[in-house]
C-alpha cells in the first residue's frame, strides 16, 4: 500500500468528511480552505487551485491563480473537531498555476535550506519553548490567575487547560517535553521536543492553532502577542538547535570548558554576526520591541552567555555523557514569528559562519567584570531592523530577492498604520497638558 492509498483509507476509517488544507502566508498567518473528502484523491494528484494573492500578507497588488499541493506526510485528523463526520488537516506547497514551484513558498523556502545542508551532510534539529497569555477574553488582558513561574493551583487555575492542550498536540503526535505557569500573571510555557526543522515549523503552526481552539472551547482567549503587558515580561519562544552529521551531533566536544566544538562555535558566531539582518524574521511586528528590554528576561545585546538571560545566545548545562544534548539557544524570537523563515535564516547564519570560520567572542556571563566592553546592541526597532534585512546579501540568497522584497513592503506597511495611530499613552499624557 503507498502514502497515498494509506491516507484515503485512514481517511475513510475514522468518518473524515473534511480535509482542511493549510499553508503560511508571508507573515506567519495559517490559511485555510477545505475540501471534501470525494476531492482528496484528485487533490493528492493534481492538488488544488485557490487564489493565490491570500499568501502575500497585507499587500496584495493581484489576484492570481496558484496550487496547493498537499504533503501526504502532514495528514492529521483535528482531535477538536467532532469524531463523527471528521475534520482532517494537510499542509501544503504552493505553486504556480504552470506548476511551477512559487517563490515565495515558505515552507518550500525552509525546505530548500535543509535540502542544502542535507547536502553537506547536515540535519538541522531545532526544539522550542513557546511562551503565551491566556485571557478572559479577545477584547481585553483580565488575567485568569497572579501565578508566577512554575506556580501551580489554586495559583496558576489554568493547568487544566494546558493539560488539556497538551493532551491534544500528544494526539496529533508533536511530541511535548514539558509545560508549565510562565513569570507574568496568565503567561504560560509549553516546550515541544527537539525534531526536524520542518517538522517542528509545521509543530509550531499547529501548537498556535490548537492552543486557540482549547482556550475557545474553555471560554478563554490565547494570544501569542509579543508584549501585551506593560509591566510584564512578554512572550519569547526560545529557539534551541543543533546539528547532527552521521547521526551525531557535531556540537559536542567534551574535551572544551562549555562542551562546545569548533564546529559550534563557529555556527554561534555565524548567529552572533548576522542576527541584525535576521532580527526582523524572529521579532517582526511593532510590538516585539516592546518586550525587549532590560529587566524582562529578554535579550539586548548581541552576546553570548551560559547564565545570563539578557544574552542573545545561551548555551545550556549538558551532561557529558549525553553528547546529543549540547545545543544553542536563541532567545530573541517571539512566537508571533514566521517560523519557517526563521528557521532558514538561522540556519544559513550559522553555515556561514561554519564556512567563514568566524571567530567566536567571550561570554558575556554574569561574572563579566565592569571594565569589560559592553556587547553591540540589537535592533531596537522594526525600521532599524528592516533596513539590515532588507540589505543583506545572505538573506536575499537564502530567502529569495522576491521573498525578501515583499515582506520588507509588508512590514513598511505595517509600520506605517501604526506611525499613524494615535495611542492612549499619547492621549492620556499630552491631551491634558497640551
Amino acid at each position: 500500500m503507498d502514502n497515498r492509498e494509506y491516507i484515503m483509507k485512514t481517511a475513510h476509517d475514522n468518518d473524515v468528511k473534511f480535509i482542511r488544507l493549510w499553508f503560511t502566508d508571508i507573515l506567519g498567518f495559517l490559511k485555510s480552505f477545505a475540501i471534501t473528502i470525494n476531492e482528496l484523491e484528485d487533490a493528492l494528484e493534481e492538488g488544488v487551485r485557490f487564489d493565490g494573492s491570500t499568501i502575500h500578507g497585507f499587500v496584495r497588488k493581484t489576484e492570481n491563480e496558484m496550487i496547493a499541493f498537499p504533503d501526504i506526510e502532514t495528514f492529521e485528523i483535528l482531535p477538536w473537531r467532532p469524531k463523527s463526520n471528521s475534520v482532517a488537516r494537510m499542509f501544503c506547497y504552493i505553486y504556480n498555476a504552470d506548476m511551477t514551484p512559487y517563490e515565495c513558498d515558505v515552507r518550500r523556502i525552509l525546505y530548500n535550506n535543509l535540502k542544502n545542508a542535507a547536502n553537506r551532510g547536515y540535519v538541522f534539529y531545532v526544539g522550542p519553548e513557546i511562551e503565551f497569555f491566556l485571557f478572559r477574553n479577545a477584547e481585553s488582558t483580565e488575567f485568569l490567575d497572579r501565578g508566577g513561574y512554575f506556580d501551580l493551583t489554586p495559583l496558576d487555575i489554568a493547568s487544566d487547560i494546558r493539560r488539556q492542550m497538551v493532551l491534544t498536540l500528544e494526539e496529533m503526535g508533536i511530541s511535548v517535553k514539558s509545560s508549565h505557569h510562565e513569570g507574568a500573571p496568565s503567561q504560560h510555557e509549553i516546550d515541544l521536543r527537539h525534531d526536524d526543522a520542518l517538522t517542528t515549523a509545521d509543530n509550531i503552526m499547529t501548537f498556535k492553532i490548537a492552543t486557540k481552539e482549547i482556550a475557545q472551547q474553555n471560554n478563554m482567549y490565547a494570544s501569542f502577542m509579543p508584549k501585551p503587558l506593560s509591566h510584564y515580561n512578554g512572550s519569547g519562544m526560545h529557539i534551541h538547535q543543533s546539528l547532527f552529521k552521521d547521526d551525531v551531533n557535531i556540537f559536542y566536544d567534551q574535551h572544551d570548558e562549555h562542551m562546545l566544538s569548533q564546529t559550534a562555535k563557529c555556527y554561534i558566531a555565524g548567529l552572533l554576526k548576522h542576527a541584525p539582518e535576521f532580527f526582523v524574521l524572529s521579532n517582526q511586528w511593532v510590538n516585539s520591541y516592546k518586550r525587549l528590554h532590560y529587566g524582562f528576561e529578554a535579550p539586548i545585546d548581541l552576546s553570548w552567555s551560559t547564565n545570563n538571560p539578557s544574552s542573545l545566545v545561551r548555551i545550556t548545562t549538558s551532561r557529558t555523557d549525553k553528547p546529543n544534548s549540547v545545543r544553542v539557544e536563541l532567545r530573541n524570537p517571539d512566537p508571533a514569528c514566521n517560523p519557517y523563515l526563521l528557521f532558514a535564516a538561522i540556519l544559513a547564519s550559522g553555515l556561514a559562519g561554519i564556512d567563514n570560520n568566524d571567530v567566536l567572542p567571550k561570554p558575556h556571563d554574569l561574572t563579566l567584570k565592569k571594565h569589560e566592553p559592553a556587547a553591540q546592541p540589537l535592533p531596537s526597532t522594526i525600521e532599524e531592523a528592516l533596513k539590515k534585512f532588507d540589505k543583506s546579501q545572505l538573506m536575499r540568497q537564502s530567502l529569495g530577492n522576491k521573498l525578501v522584497d515583499l515582506f520588507v513592503e509588508n512590514k513598511y506597511y505595517e509600520l506605517d498604520q501604526y506611525n499613524r495611530h494615535v495611542t492612549d499613552y499619547e492621549l492620556n499624557t499630552y491631551l491634558p497638558i497640551l
